[in-house]
């Protein structure tokens, strides 16, 4: 009988594929693209039309053969590469190789790898989308005339090494221009003045905050204006002027798209974006679980969609009602908003089948799988819930000409809320119950005492992970499929940096974006790039032409270029020069940026290749030996703190020295971080018990008690009564 051969990228599919379609198919992985333009060359003609220059990829002749192979003894060849414009073009790589009609029905994809899917794939074959494959190429030329033209003009003018590109520029410009925000920011001085209030004696207290003076908003600027209106509250008589007392309702996050899984996964789990992908990879894939074989957990995960399937939503509902009851779904499936820059080819990530739970499937995956496809579960699961509905109460007061308002909620109805609450930026701002005494309009009150508090206006934060994603995104930036390439590339030519999990653009960073501004306006305008991947979506929808965009770009760029390599000369990168002496030749060693910080390094390279992290002592001794305490970071660029006497006191810690010290054992105090923006603060010693429990001023609501128990939540605080291991497993390699 004959068999159909079935091409994918990975192994890993291959072998779940393979599983479900049965003896009559064979499944081979491609490894990915087969061909690609040549690394020596630049490999597009300008003058045809920029025709590209493909060639087969080095060290991937033996599965171009092994594939020819196969499809020649092959009665039906199916190219079943991602469903997106990368695995469409690699589809269309592979029919070339395989000397199959691109126009015949060849092309097969599928949003999950489960059985239905895959078996209703092989059903409905189709020809390989010439408009996808066409704006793949844009892509890939773009990114080509701009990589092999403008990088090396950066090698010649500033150092080598470095690169430009169309999208990892503008991220870049606009980390540094945050920098530049920040640094000229000038920070405010403004109060805010609170009143304890309470409607009889020895009733409970409650807060109002000052709102207005004379029926307008009043904004209190320095002390001497606090201090007076303090005067004049305290004087006042207080009067409940209105009570309006209502419901608000707080509706799910939608399921996961690209770009929000990454954000999540940063704020939640600590991932980087390119973990986040390469894990989720794995479970679109394909995982053992138990005797069953390789089973694909999750959806497509590059997608922008937020569109779930209704059979989806269906058994999302059946199982809703089965764990937590009827009143937790809403009425109707819900129906979420796309952005308008949405390609929606696939539903939203979401788990390929409810029948495996993320406590059934634990013990068959690795900790960060298993995290990830809890994420991925909890998120899907509350998106198809029922709302959560507050309760609240807002008293307005009148304290002579002066307005205060006291706001109080309370959690009625939690909803989705029982399962998952999406993260902020910086601490789940959740809301805590604030319970109001019950007032009438008119009811008069009591003063206890008027609190003030100094403040001062903050500049914007620097990018984290999850928040660059974010932007990018808004702004239409390159597409969320590559923003862990970006990241990554941006690092690795030591363009920023990554401090206490927020980029920071280094010296170089601003030197090349400068430069970039002044000479190629258009490489790093955020505008500029954002219309040019909407031109690349409309050759994908066939609303646009390949050629044309490509001669669109290339004329001003080419001149832009003529004009630079003419007009630059050579730029100096500034050299600091450190008072630590090289040990080996007697210099004075030089302090440079490398991918995960700074370093020192002997200038007479390469004759002396002496190089050595950057000491920083905390002011603190070894609660071990005596030594002093240095701040280190790992090779991946993680902060901790070790005996600078390493490896000879091994002493090393993740947390953060405090000032104090223990009053029981004199060794310093550490701040040790707890989950839901908990912390304890313990003696650095482990040989003493000194610790003491606090709490940040909002914390995130708790989970159910099985779910708590599965993350490891609720048991953490027991642990660390019950050992004293508190240092990071670091190599010798890491400390230096």
């Amino acid at each position: 009988m004959s068999k159909a051969l079935v091409v994918v990228e990975s192994p890993a599919k291959a072998k779940t594929i393979e599983k479900f379609l049965g003896k009559n198919y064979i499944v081979k992985a491609s490894m990915g693209h087969l061909r690609d333009l040549p690394k020596s060359q630049f490999g597009v003609d300008l003058e045809h039309d920029f025709a590209p220059k493909y060639i087969n990829i080095r060290g991937k002749g033996d599965i171009i053969k092994a594939l020819k192979e196969a499809a020649k003894n092959a009665d039906k060849v199916y190219l079943a590469s991602d469903p997106d414009r990368e695995g469409e073009a690699i589809a269309w790589h592979l029919a070339y190789l395989l000397n199959i009609s691109p126009e015949e029905n060849c092309r097969i994809e599928f949003n999950e790898i489960t059985k239905p899917a895959i078996q209703a794939a092989v059903k409905k074959p189709r020809h390989i989308n010439f408009e996808r494959v066409d704006a793949q190429q844009a892509r890939r030329l773009l990114d080509r005339i701009v990589g092999y033209q403008l990088s090396p003009l950066l090698w010649r003018k500033v150092k080598k090494g470095l690169s430009a590109g169309r999208v990892q520029s503008v991220t870049v410009r606009m980390i540094c221009d945050r920098e530049k925000e920040i640094k000229a920011f000038i920070p405010e001085e403004y109060w805010s003045i609170a009143a304890k209030l309470r409607e009889k004696a020895k009733a409970p207290l409650f807060e109002a905050q000052l709102q207005s003076f004379q029926n307008e908003k009043i904004k209190v600027a320095n002390q001497t204006q606090a201090e007076a209106t303090q005067r004049d509250l305290e004087a006042a008589e207080y009067i409940v002027r209105d009570v309006k007392r209502r419901q608000r309702t707080r509706h799910p996050a939608a399921p996961f798209t690209t770009s929000s899984l990454q954000q999540d996964a940063s704020r939640k789990l600590g991932f980087t974006s390119r973990r986040t992908m390469m894990v989720a990879q794995q479970l679109y894939e394909g995982l053992e679980i138990g005797g069953g074989g390789a089973v694909g957990l999750i959806t497509y995960m590059r997608t922008d969609s937020t569109r779930i399937a209704e059979s989806a939503q269906a058994d999302a509902r059946n199982f809703v009602i089965g764990k937590y009851g009827s009143d937790y779904v809403p009425a109707k499936p819900p129906v979420y908003a796309q952005k308008k820059s949405a390609q929606d080819a696939h539903e939203a990530i979401r788990p390929t089948t409810l029948d495996l739970p993320p406590e059934k499937v634990e013990k068959y995956l690795s900790k960060e799988q298993w995290k990830l496809y809890s994420l991925i579960w909890d998120r899907f699961i509350a998106s198809q819930m029922a709302s959560a509905i507050y309760d609240t109460l807002t008293i307005d007061i009148q304290a002579g000409d002066y307005g205060l308002r006291a706001n109080g909620s309370k959690l009625k109805f939690p909803g989705f809320m029982v399962l998952y609450t999406e993260s902020k930026e910086d601490k789940d701002k959740e809301e805590k119950d604030t319970t109001l005494p019950d007032l009438e309009i008119g009811q008069p009150l009591k003063l206890q005492k008027v609190d003030l508090k100094q403040h001062f206006t903050e500049p914007p934060p620097r990018y984290t992970e999850a928040s660059l994603v974010k932007i990018l995104e808004e702004k239409g930036i390159g597409r969320p499929s590559t923003y862990a390439p970006i990241i990554e590339t941006i690092l690795a030519r030591g363009y920023v940096v990554r401090a206490e999990k927020k980029f920071e653009p280094t010296e170089l960073g601003f030197i090349v974006v400068d430069l970039l501004k002044q000479y190629f306006e258009n490489i790093v305008d955020v505008e500029f790039t954002a219309s040019m991947e909407g031109r690349l979506d409309a050759i994908a929808e066939g609303q646009g032409s390949r050629i044309e965009l490509l001669r669109d770009f290339y004329k001003p760029f080419a001149d832009d270029l003529a004009h630079a390599e003419e007009e630059i000369g050579h730029v100096e990168l500034p050299v600091e020069v450190s008072d630590v002496q090289c040990e080996k030749c007697g210099r004075f060693m030089v302090i440079k940026q490398g991918r995960y910080g700074k370093f020192l390094a002997c200038p007479g390279f390469p004759e002396c290749r002496n190089a050595k992290p950057i000491v920083k002592e905390i002011g603190a001794q070894c609660p071990k030996c005596g030594g002093n305490v240095l701040e280190r970071r790992t090779k991946r660029g993680r902060i901790f703190y070790g005996c600078q006497k390493y490896p000879d006191c091994d002493f090393m810690t993740w947390d953060e020295p405090l000032k104090e010290n223990c009053q029981v054992c004199g060794a310093f105090m550490v701040r040790h971080s707890l989950k839901n923006h908990n912390f304890i603060i313990q003696c650095s010693n482990e040989a003493c018990t000194t610790r003491e429990k606090k709490s940040e001023d909002t914390a995130a609501p708790a989970k159910p008690k099985k779910a708590a128990k599965k993350a490891g939540a609720g048991s953490k605080t027991k642990a660390l009564a019950k050992t004293k291991t508190r240092t990071p497993k670091v190599s010798a390699k890491a400390t230096s």
